[in-house]
């Protein structure tokens, strides 16, 4: 992998060698168990990171006949880079499994960003959302308890806790309480830009997850609690996107958000315990670095202006890849009770009335996390003490 001391520094491998094959797209997955959770938080994090790349390059050709060619070519590039990644998921993840192991991405890693974001309404609004998905998680492990018996922890190997957040029913806002105050583009840190294109995506993901998993169950609680965890999702992802400059051009968006991709690749070499997926890691912070060389040189050629102005400085420091449980509990316990009042955090007496309006009609005939959850207290190795009744 290229050292990357500065990211203008660097010009990666070249498109034209981003070469693969159905054997590497389609390799040995990852093992559900014997794995470090944290591998499986990056390979869902980055899947997340490669599905953003290719929906901004497809909106940009949409705008600019000139870029069509080359977001056209990278996009090949990020397609075969997002299948050799979301294909690591082994078959013996069932859904939900699966959906808890979104959750706990959710939680560390916008716990992680929350700690390292320099602007203090960007980290806020990432701690908001920080105790939302946290509730999630806590609903999906009970349904992963009632539907197939199974101990979330399998999956989250202690790292993260399982306890309710800020109530899923008290999620639901009206549109104009998730739109949120946005950064100044040309005065934001890096960093900053790095973490609003980072989060968006990784919540764009869980969206759209959600959306194509939630019909596919016959249990009537796990298909309404989908659509209701899938409808907070798209709050997120407004709230998230609105975080950035809208007064940014495409390209300069472009630019960020291969600069957030470099950074992810490089945060996820630097810790992967793997090591065929440390390797992987590698291989794709260089073809990101190519990536990004072609954005600058066409932000060059078609906006006449120096990367550098978007780009300047040295790499922010690596997102950790570690258990945020005390930054969680902390938050927890300070934060649980504020709400959201336009684009301001308000004690929860102060929401505003049209987000109590609309969320009292949707929860009128049941709220299914509440359903999904009664009774359900979590307890260290369900699947054992299942075993023993039984015996």
């Amino acid at each position: 992998m290229t050292k990357i001391d500065n990211l203008l520094d660097n010009k990666g491998t070249p498109l034209d060698k981003q070469t693969f094959t159905w054997r590497e797209l389609a390799g040995k997955p990852i093992s559900k168990l014997d794995d470090d959770a944290f591998t499986r938080v990056r390979v869902i994090l980055m899947n997340g990171v490669e599905s953003d790349a290719l929906r901004l390059k497809h909106f940009g050709a949409r705008f600019h006949k000139e870029l069509q060619l080359p977001l056209a070519q990278i996009r090949r590039a990020e397609q075969h880079q997002m299948t050799s990644i979301n294909w690591l998921l082994s078959a013996d993840h069932s859904p939900l499994e699966t959906t808890v192991a979104y959750e706990q991405v959710a939680i560390e890693v916008t716990a992680a960003v929350a700690q390292n974001e320099p602007d203090p309404y960007q980290a806020q609004t990432y701690r908001f959302g920080l105790l939302e998905d946290f509730d999630h998680l806590y609903r999906y492990a009970a349904m992963l308890d009632r539907l197939e018996g199974k101990d979330a922890n399998n999956i989250l190997q202690g790292y993260t806790d399982l306890v309710p957040g800020r109530p899923t029913s008290e999620h639901h806002r009206a549109p104009g309480d998730d739109l949120r105050d946005n950064y100044e583009k040309d005065s934001a840190a890096l960093i900053t830009k790095i973490h609003a294109a980072l989060i968006t995506g990784a919540e764009y993901q869980t969206h759209d997850y959600y959306m194509n998993i939630g019909p596919l169950f016959a249990d009537p609680v796990a298909r309404a609690l989908y659509a209701e965890i899938a409808s907070v999702e798209e709050q997120h992802v407004t709230q998230y996107g609105s975080l950035q400059d809208p007064a940014e051009t495409f390209m300069e968006k472009w630019l960020v958000h291969e600069a957030m991709e470099v950074y992810t690749y490089a945060s996820c070499a630097e810790q992967e315990e793997n090591p065929r997926l440390k390797a992987m890691w590698e291989r794709f912070v260089d073809y990101e670095l190519g990536h990004l060389n072609l954005a600058c040189e066409l932000f060059k050629k078609y906006e006449r202006r120096d990367p550098a102005e978007v780009l300047a400085g040295p790499l922010p420091r690596m997102i950790e890849f570690k258990s945020q449980r005390d930054f969680v509990r902390e938050t927890l316990s300070r934060e649980v009770d504020l709400r959201a009042h336009g684009i301001d955090y308000v004690p929860k007496e102060r929401e505003a009335r049209p987000s109590l309006d609309y969320r009292a009609q949707l929860n009128s005939e049941g709220v299914p996390a509440n359903i999904v959850s009664a009774g359900y207290t979590f307890k260290p190795g369900t699947e054992l003490n299942e075993v023993g009744e039984q015996q």
